[in-house]
């Protein structure tokens, strides 16, 4: 019996124990370690998830333990499981956990992926912070007109308790409440309520695929909104993948978008009305060059500014989407093309004004630069959030995330939110694109 660790981040680690290792008795998952997600060490994954080989549960420990870890447990191999890092963070890792002894694994689609009953359309991105959120709303009102009842499935984010957080439905404002979701949780399902269809999400995937599948309200197509820059949990029958010209190069940088291009039907180049043509170059021969039967799609992500004259001539602080800003490294997101746009005299820096949990956040991710990332993982990073905003000296807040801070913490500065939505330029376009689609599947 094989003892393993699963290296990963609250996502597709369990995921690939859930539907690799959970009844495989030729293995042992010793632990798991994980990264990105603030307080997700020290805790366990639960004996009524882990199944019937796991009476106990697995033992969650940080990352930074690994290579004790390998030798304490006698660990023979470990196994590579969260998204949106380098290509040498990930080799780095495997240099740790190769000197510490462990065979160094990624699992590949055909031994995660799960089958539906439904057809199934994954929305996926190279990046955190492409525009996949945008996409995946496009697609959903595209599939609306042809009349499809669409039911929508979010990659993990279980910060909470596990158990509970087995299979969540989301259909209504108040079921964010009930589930008690972060920020995070809340900027992913609310867009889709908004819309008027349902999500799932939660921690163990084959059973919210059979919910989602057999939902009260009906079900004829599944869409995969994936996370960060992963590919599907489940079997699509068409990916489109969205890609960043902002970010130019990084579709053959980072694990595991490559291979959510290379799988790809369909390639996305959003942002063309704010990136410079020669990135936008870059970015259609990376497609070209390694997915050239992709059919290529040019959108702009075009901005609605609430009120702009709370930007123009002020001094404004630019809020926007948490991970996006951190582990997705954006410079630049909706807020900051608003604060141009529109003529803010100065993007004010919230740096030397954070408080608790957000002074954590800068200095792991220092290159954030002037902007606020909108982290509320937690109770206490969230109240940290509004007194940062209540301590940095400026005139109006720029809220670029995809709901409204208001809502959840308390700003008595005045705000301005901008939303954004994915514009097709020219032919083909995600219309032609869905037509296909339900003519062929549906």
């Amino acid at each position: 019996m094989k003892k393993i660790i699963i290296i990963g981040a609250a996502g597709r680690d369990f995921h690939n124990f859930n539907t690799y290792y959970r009844d495989n008795d030729a293995y042992k998952v010793v632990a798991f370690t994980a990264a990105q997600i603030p307080d997700i060490a020290d805790r366990k994954y639960p004996a009524s998830l882990a199944g019937k080989l796991y009476p106990e549960g697995i033992p969650i420990f940080a990352q930074e333990e690994l290579p004790e870890l390998i030798k304490k447990l006698d660990a023979d191999e470990c196994v590579f499981a969260y998204s949106d890092v380098s290509y040498e963070t990930v080799m780095g890792i495997s240099a740790i956990v190769n000197a510490a002894g462990a065979d160094f694994t990624l699992l590949g689609y055909k031994q995660t992926m799960v089958k539906s009953t439904k057809p199934v359309i994954a929305v996926c991105a190279v990046r955190t912070g492409c525009g996949k959120s945008q996409t995946a709303r496009r697609v959903v009102e595209l599939l609306i007109k042809h009349g499809k009842k669409v039911v929508a499935v979010r990659h993990p984010m279980p910060y909470g308790d596990l158990e509970a957080q087995k299979v969540q439905r989301f259909a209504t404002i108040d079921d964010l409440k009930k589930h008690g979701c972060t920020i995070e949780e809340m900027e992913e399902y609310e867009p889709h309520i908004a819309r008027g269809n349902v999500i799932y999400a939660g921690v163990d995937y084959e059973a919210i695929l059979r919910a989602a599948e057999n939902d009260p309200d009906g079900c004829d197509v599944i869409l995969w909104d994936g996370g960060n820059n992963d590919f599907p949990f489940y079997n699509p029958d068409l990916t489109i993948t969205v890609v960043d010209p902002h970010r130019p190069g990084h579709e053959l940088k980072y694990y595991p978008g490559e291979v959510t291009l290379r799988i790809a039907d369909v390639a996305v180049i959003n942002k063309i009305d704010s990136a410079d043509f020669e990135n936008i170059q870059t970015v259609r021969a990376n497609i070209e060059k390694v997915n050239p039967d992709a059919t290529v799609i040019e959108a702009a992500s075009t901005i609605t500014v609430e009120d702009p004259f709370l930007i123009r001539g002020k001094r404004v602080l630019v809020i926007e989407d948490g991970p996006t800003l951190t582990h997705g490294e954006m410079k630049i997101g909706a807020g900051v093309v608003a604060a141009r746009r529109f003529g803010a005299s100065e993007l004010v820096d919230p740096r030397k004004f954070a408080v608790g949990r957000l002074v954590e956040t800068y200095n792991t991710y220092p290159d954030i630069g002037n902007l606020l990332p909108a982290m509320g993982y937690g109770e206490e990073q969230m109240a940290d959030l509004a007194a940062t905003i209540e301590k940095t000296p400026c005139d109006a807040a720029i809220i670029a995330t995809p709901i409204d801070l208001n809502r959840v913490i308390k700003i008595t500065k005045p705000t301005t939110r901008v939303d954004y939505a994915l514009q097709e330029i020219g032919k083909p376009d995600l219309e032609d694109v869905i037509n296909d689609f339900v003519n062929n599947f549906c």
